[in-house]
């Protein structure tokens, strides 16, 4: 999901609660008109301050109502005449909410003429702010911004059409990269060259007729290279679960969900990051001072261990495979990191799989064991996770060098940002194979609910207390 697509569609709730606040204050304003109140005389005492409080109710529950009949729902394609469906039954459906505690609960006010020509100007206003965030999208995707770049495979009639609707109606905001009529071993390795300097966000496969192994083999390409896939589905494909379907010139297209994470799953964690991580970050911030008085005065060298020994930075691989600037609380004497592959390397504990792991390892300092044994080197993450290069829950952050020796199955866990605990951290920490680790952490990303975060983070602190091989 482009982050361009995430910020128009969120921007819709902040706009919709100003159109629900900007209708009753025009319904209200109307009501009292001297050319309205002349003919309908007010009977009713309602100051404008005691009337605003609760429009702010009223705007609050409407727009949880509006959350609920799906108004929010993250599409990359918005048709007007589909909005306005949405619009009218959201905002009815509101209405009727509304009139159904007024009828009940007498405490609010009694004018119909405000209820039902706020409803209407909620309408219009609501439709107005969705066609002028249309013409944004429209306006930006002319200029080039917020393109989703695709590749087309398949030689059928249906290929034809997309190819030629892409090209004459920019406002659909894709651009097609690249045509293969199949997909063997020579396009995927072709298509392996582009993506290193042309990127490309989702492939279509457009040809039902594709041959099985063709297909599988562009379904794991694309999920091997976080790609978003798309297929014109036959009639059994659209029943398949975890996808969307949609239409585009006709032709039904099918999304292949990879996560929950994509679309509102993505904002609403994001969020839950940034107000957990900051409460993290004071409760544990007197641990942290006492953690890096303690280092400076065991062993000489940084608090942080941020760089590695021939002084580069110190980096972990975050989601679809991008790096970023990592730390954590220095456990080990400086300049010895590079052991782990060299003197230290026959006494790594994790034979399968492509981490290293040093049991009894003689480079750790004093106040080292301690911190490494809590996690305490680890809580320097919490600033990571703050401004977003981290999650709190999620895969293990990995090293490039570790990275690069995973398999196509393993590359799964980079389709989501890494985390400071996660599934596999809590079911067994380090003494999981790196196998079971890969299955847990894909078993996470295909099954992501804010209450599985919430179950993950209380299970946290039991795992860190078990006992567990050395690090």
């Amino acid at each position: 999901m482009k982050r361009s697509e995430l910020l128009l569609s969120s921007i819709l709730v902040p706009l919709d609660f100003a159109a629900i606040i900007l209708a009753g204050l025009s319904a209200y304003y109307l009501r009292f008109a001297p050319a309205i109140s002349s003919s309908m005389p007010v009977t009713f005492h309602l100051p404008v301050w005691p009337y605003f409080r609760i429009l702010l109710l009223i705007a609050t529950a409407w727009l949880v109502v509006f959350v609920f009949s799906g108004l929010y729902a993250i599409r990359q394609q918005r048709k007007l005449r589909n909005e306005f469906k949405k619009v009218l039954m959201a905002a009815s459906l509101g209405l009727v909410v509304l009139v159904v505690y007024m009828f009940f609960v007498r405490d609010l006010f009694s004018s119909r003429f405000i209820v039902l020509i706020g409803w209407l100007m909620l309408i219009i206003y609501m439709s107005l702010s969705r066609i002028i965030l249309l013409a944004i999208k429209r306006s930006l995707f002319q200029h080039g911004w917020g393109l989703r770049y695709v590749v087309i495979i398949g030689s059928s009639k249906s290929s034809d059409i997309l190819v030629q609707e892409f090209s004459s109606k920019p406002s659909l905001g894709c651009e097609v990269v690249k045509r293969f009529d199949n997909f063997g071993i020579e396009e995927a390795n072709e298509l392996a060259k582009i993506l290193t300097f042309k990127e490309v966000d989702e492939v279509i496969q457009s040809d039902p007729n594709l041959s099985k192994a063709e297909v599988l083999r562009l379904y794991d390409f694309a999920d091997e290279h976080h790609l978003t896939f798309k297929y014109a589905a036959d009639l059994l494909g659209t029943k398949v679960l975890r996808v969307e379907v949609t239409e585009l010139a006709g032709i039904p297209i099918a999304e292949v969900k990879k996560t929950p994470l994509d679309g509102w799953g993505r904002i609403l964690k994001r969020l839950f990051d940034i107000v957990v991580s900051f409460f993290l970050i004071v409760l544990f911030s007197p641990i942290m001072i006492i953690t890096a008085i303690l280092i400076k005065l065991d062993s000489r060298g940084p608090i942080f261990f941020s760089r590695l020994d021939d002084n580069s930075p110190l980096q972990r691989v975050g989601q679809n495979g991008q790096t970023f600037r990592y730390l954590k609380f220095r456990s080990m004497l400086p300049g010895t990191n590079d052991m782990r592959y060299q003197e230290l390397a026959d006494h790594n504990i994790r034979t399968e799989g492509p981490m290293v792991k040093i049991k009894d390892d003689p480079r750790v300092t004093k106040i080292g064991k301690f911190i490494r044994r809590f996690s305490i080197d680890e809580l320097p993450e919490l600033f990571l996770v703050f401004i977003g290069s981290m999650s709190l829950v999620g895969p293990r952050p990995h090293l490039p060098e570790e990275v690069a020796k995973y398999q196509s199955h393993h590359k799964k866990v980079l389709t989501i940002k890494p985390g400071v605990t996660g599934m596999a951290q809590v079911s067994g920490r380090s003494d999981l194979s790196f196998e079971d680790e890969v299955k847990l952490d894909s078993y996470y990303i295909e099954n992501w609910s804010l209450w599985l975060d919430l179950v993950i983070l209380i299970k946290t602190p039991l795992a860190v207390f078990k006992h567990r091989q050395a690090e």
